[in-house]
Formats: C-alpha cells, sequence, structure tokens
C-alpha cells in the first residue's frame, strides 16, 4: 500500500504495510539513520521525531498514522547541523556515546517550542521519557538552557 508524507520538507511516498513503525519507514525505506531504535516500546525516545510538530516515538507509530502529516527527523532539523541546540550540544559536551542524542534533541526541540525560556522543572518533565544510559543529564540540561538562550536572542 502507498503511503504518502512528508519528510524534513519532501514529500514521500513508500510502498510498506500500513502497520509498519515509522521508524523502519525512515531508516530501512528512505534510509535516513539518525532516528535510532532503542526500547521499541516507546519508552526510551532513542526513535523521537516530530509529527506535525510535536515529539512522537516513531517505533511505535504505524506509517498510516502519518498519511499527509510533516515529519522532521535530526537530519532535518537544520541542513547544516547548525540548530542552535546542535551547537550546544557540542558546546557542552552533552553527548558520551551519542545513541540516544537525536532523540535528546529532537525532545528538546519541541521542549523549547513550549517553554522557550525553560527551568529544570520544565526540562525534567519533558525530558523524562527520553533515557540516557550514559547518565549525561546534567550536560543535556545545560545545553537545552544555552540553546534556549540562543533561540531567545538572549
Amino acid at each position: 500500500m502507498m503511503n504518502k508524507f512528508k519528510l524534513n520538507g519532501k514529500s514521500i511516498s513508500v510502498n510498506v504495510s500500513p502497520e509498519t513503525p515509522l521508524l523502519w519507514v525512515i531508516r530501512d525505506e528512505i534510509g535516513l539513520k539518525g532516528t535510532k531504535f532503542g526500547c521499541g516500546i516507546g519508552l526510551c525516545g532513542a526513535c523521537t521525531v516530530h509529527l506535525d510538530g510535536r515529539a512522537i516515538r516513531s517505533c511505535m507509530t504505524p506509517v498510516s498514522a502519518v498519511e499527509n502529516a510533516d515529519i522532521l527527523t535530526i537530519e532535518g532539523l537544520d541542513l547544516n547541523d547548525q540548530h542552535p541546540l546542535q551547537k550546544a550540544w557540542i558546546a557542552t559536551q552533552a553527548p558520551q556515546c551519542g545513541y540516544c542524542q537525536s532523540g535528546q534533541i529532537m525532545q528538546a526541540a519541541s521542549l523549547l517550542k513550549d517553554y522557550p525560556d525553560p527551568n529544570d522543572a520544565n526540562i525534567d518533565a519533558v525530558m523524562s521519557g527520553n533515557l540516557c544510559r550514559c547518565m549525561a543529564y546534567v550536560r543535556i540540561r545545560q545545553a537545552i538552557k544555552l540553546a534556549a538562550q540562543e533561540l531567545r536572542g538572549a
């Protein structure tokens, strides 16, 4: 069955079963590898992408649920990898192993839409579903605050 949606601003058509998780369409059918498989049950956040501007878990989202929607992955966040979050991640040395970081950044991008000047409680509440086995949470929080400053022009 043909499934159509926009991915990082480009129209996409894929011929897969409607039940196929969006994660596998992004990785296996389209070939973008930034979105990661972690737990497969939506609990770790490694597969986080945006659906019409909101963070979702792509491992649990069937491709049929994104028909005619706009999907944004880490590759589309900024074509030159210069989004304030990406720059802040580097400046604070947030990633260690890096596996969860694309999901962390995508969740943080959604956070900053809702909380342009987030406090620790905002960050903890929104980011709590994104797990980091390296325990880089302190640096992730610093990176989010640094990116928020840049986005606000502070």
